[in-house]
């Protein structure tokens, strides 16, 4: 038993467990996720996890329902379009902390209670705001498609600040014939490596042009 593991085991619960989950995938990656690799960081025996955790998938529910939890939820009432863009906002800050999760947040067969509750109240975000019931699956669709894409693809970046977009688009350029490929150039040149460029500015112009796209049914029967 490792060092500790007596005392640690009185304290397990299946929070700190799926907390420790988490820690581990977000430091590794969900393929370095293991229950030896839990109870390792938690100075416990494997064995201990599973008074707590059913097995690896049962710590992935439970890791996924943690990450909804910390998405934030506009209070009922909250106006539908504001409504969606702090849902969404806060979102992509929990998948940004937790990089593993964006390939599971749809997949499981077993979501937890955060998970029901937050599709629970968007759905009837969209419903009090005018939305039809098919009306209000395709907003969400549409949302959580551009959310998720523009996550994955924010986290495959080669770089993570403008200093490292300068290198990385300078070297670039340095070896790109700019006569060869003249839009590219230009887009780097004349937009990415502008002062104050940000990336993550286009999170939030593809967003609104998404909430100003979608209308509320007229005349559809949306809860009060």
């Amino acid at each position: 038993m490792p060092q500790g593991g007596r005392g640690r085991r009185g304290t397990l619960s299946r929070g700190l467990v799926i907390r420790t989950a988490m820690a581990v995938a977000d430091e590794k990656g969900s393929a370095a996720l293991t229950m030896r690799a839990v109870a390792g960081s938690l100075g416990v025996e494997a064995m201990s996890l599973y008074h707590h955790v059913a097995g690896r998938e049962d710590l992935l529910d439970g890791m996924v329902d943690a990450v909804f939890e910390e998405i934030d939820l506009p209070p009922r009432g909250t106006d539908w379009k504001s409504a969606m863009r702090r849902r969404a906002v806060s979102a992509r800050a929990a998948l940004r902390r937790h990089p593993w999760a964006v390939p599971l947040m749809d997949s499981r067969t077993r979501p937890g209670p955060a998970t029901l509750r937050h599709h629970d109240t968007v759905i009837g975000l969209l419903r009090a705001g005018g939305f039809s019931v098919p009306m209000a699956a395709h907003a969400v669709s549409l949302i959580d498609s551009y959310l998720y894409g523009f996550v994955l693809q924010e986290l495959s970046l080669p770089f993570s600040d403008s200093a490292e977009l300068d290198e990385v688009a300078g070297a670039i350029l340095r070896e790109m014939p700019a006569d060869a490929y003249p839009h590219l150039t230009e887009l780097a040149t004349e937009h990415a490596l502008k002062p104050g460029y940000s990336y993550a500015d286009e999170f939030d112009f593809g967003l609104t042009l998404i909430l100003d796209a979608l209308h509320p049914d007229e005349g559809s029967g949306a809860q009060g």
